[in-house]
């Protein structure tokens, strides 16, 4: 087949061209793994039993495996791409090969082999299959990833950047887009935990605390409450049906939201559900929190790359900054900009009050202007927000690029009934490539009504800053 594109290419690039380094490394792997020459092997003369020469085939396997599943794939999203017109389109053999019933089959029957190969495996030798597994995929990305290109593409996105002319500016939300549970549930937790029990004495010059009875029992209503009224709130926004995208109507119906959310932050407060934490308590349990898989990778080597030279901010409505710092200390990253609300402490202990900076979507995108605001005009600025709930939406809307990290129904309900579309990330980079191709200027803005769905920080990280 590949013979065949050659000839009908009319090029004699296979004579013409080394091979490349990028392709021997894989199929010099591949030859290795089939010659036995993996870790923990024998010579492969030495073979003597059919159980040993059965586990070198299922090593084999693991390192062909994911070239199938990877072939297959691409072609299955490559059609799904095609346009039905584009019957002159050059690589349209190539995808309609691999796109085929029939090589969807033969990967399916590769993977069944290696399944029914690896039945009699110990644990050890199936871990041994998972790294060449994984190795072999990394080759595989790799080869694709050193392909030369002859046009310029959006992504990804630090490859056409220039510091001395453009300015990368990263906007992320921190609750459930950065880390895996809310950080008013680790707050809730460390009070409740570090609270003192019903029968006990405290000390005299203590803040004078509630017991971890009280505690649980006023949380819970106040997440009843929050609940309760935030679905009410959301459906008093609703307009009863959808409308064309307007920012300046979505902003004002969000105003209606804002003022929940500062309600919800004075029953907070009065509620005294804060007063007596320790800081070094909630620092520690920043130090432990759980971040969403390839979160903090993404943040490090953006952090690390002195020639993207951009900017990360995290706007939260987070109760205490410190923990979002401890959150991100523990991963190496102390250069990034925190917005968040404080608590306020007398000597390390937390008065139970909020030194309210960021508690709504109006202060979100008011904390978003205000950074655009400081930055100096030697440079143009790209902007990309990152975020997860319906109090990023305007911030998600006002930046060049949008990014919605996750599956929030209520705030793909509240921005499709204003207008916004959801496009899935890859296809809507496939699309704005096409138009860049043909000609139109590759220009991000904000306030088209456009945002982009990613499944997961590799997504981001892809878009981004490519593998």
């Amino acid at each position: 087949m590949h013979d065949s594109f050659v000839q009908e290419w009319g090029s004699d690039c296979v004579k013409e061209s080394p091979v490349n380094s990028a392709t021997l490394k894989y199929t010099e792997f591949l030859l290795a793994t089939a010659s036995g020459k993996v870790e923990g092997l024998k010579a492969p003369g030495q073979l003597a039993t059919p159980f040993e020469k059965t586990k070198i085939a299922a090593y084999t396997l693991g390192a062909m495996t994911p070239c199938m599943r990877l072939y297959a794939f691409l072609g299955k999203e490559f059609q799904a791409l095609l346009e039905p017109n584009e019957h002159d389109h050059p690589y349209k053999k190539w995808i309609e090969t691999y796109s085929s019933e029939s090589f969807q089959a033969s990967a399916l029957q590769t993977e069944d082999l290696l399944d029914k190969l690896s039945v009699s495996l110990t644990g050890e030798e199936l871990n041994i299959i998972e790294k060449l597994y994984h190795q072999a995929m990394k080759l595989e990305i790799e080869f694709f990833y050193s392909q030369l290109l002859s046009q310029p593409t959006v992504v990804p996105l630090a490859k056409e950047h220039d510091p001395a002319q453009d300015r990368l500016i990263i906007f992320s939300n921190f609750d459930l887009t950065c880390s895996v549970v809310d950080s008013s549930a680790i707050l809730a937790e460390i009070a409740i935990v570090t609270a003192p029990k019903s029968d006990q004495n405290q000390l005299e010059g203590q803040i004078a605390r509630m017991s971890s009875t009280e505690l649980r029992n006023a949380w819970g209503l106040l997440s009843r409450q929050f609940t309760e009224e935030y679905e009410h709130c959301i459906e008093s926004i609703l307009p009863s049906e959808k409308v064309e995208f307007n920012y300046e109507a979505l902003h004002k119906a969000l105003e209606q939201l804002s003022d929940f959310e500062i309600r919800a932050n004075s029953r907070v407060i009065e509620s005294r559900v804060l007063k007596g934490l320790n800081l070094e308590d909630i620092k520690r349990a920043g130090e432990r929190l759980i971040l969403q898989d390839g979160c903090i990778n993404f943040f490090q080597k953006i952090a690390k790359n002195d020639n993207l030279n951009a900017n990360i901010h995290v706007l939260s409505y987070c109760w205490c900054g410190d923990l979002i710092e401890a959150a991100f200390s523990s991963g190496g990253l102390d250069v990034l900009n925190i917005h968040a609300n404080e608590l306020s402490f007398e000597e390390s202990v937390s008065t139970g009050e909020i030194v309210r900076k960021v508690q709504s979507p109006i202060d979100k995108i008011q904390a978003f202007n205000d950074i655009l605001q400081d930055c100096s005009n030697d440079r143009k600025n790209l902007t990309v927000y990152i975020g997860d709930s319906i109090g990023d939406l305007l911030c998600l809307l006002k930046a060049d690029i949008g990014i919605v990290f996750g599956s929030s129904s209520s705030l793909r309900r509240v921005g499709s009934q204003y207008g916004v579309s959801f496009v899935p990330l890859f296809p809507g980079l496939v699309k704005k490539q096409k138009e860049y191709a043909e000609g139109s200027p590759c220009i991000w803005k904000g306030q088209t009504g456009i945002l982009y769905t990613a499944s997961g920080w590799d997504d981001i990280h892809a878009f981004v800053l490519g593998w």
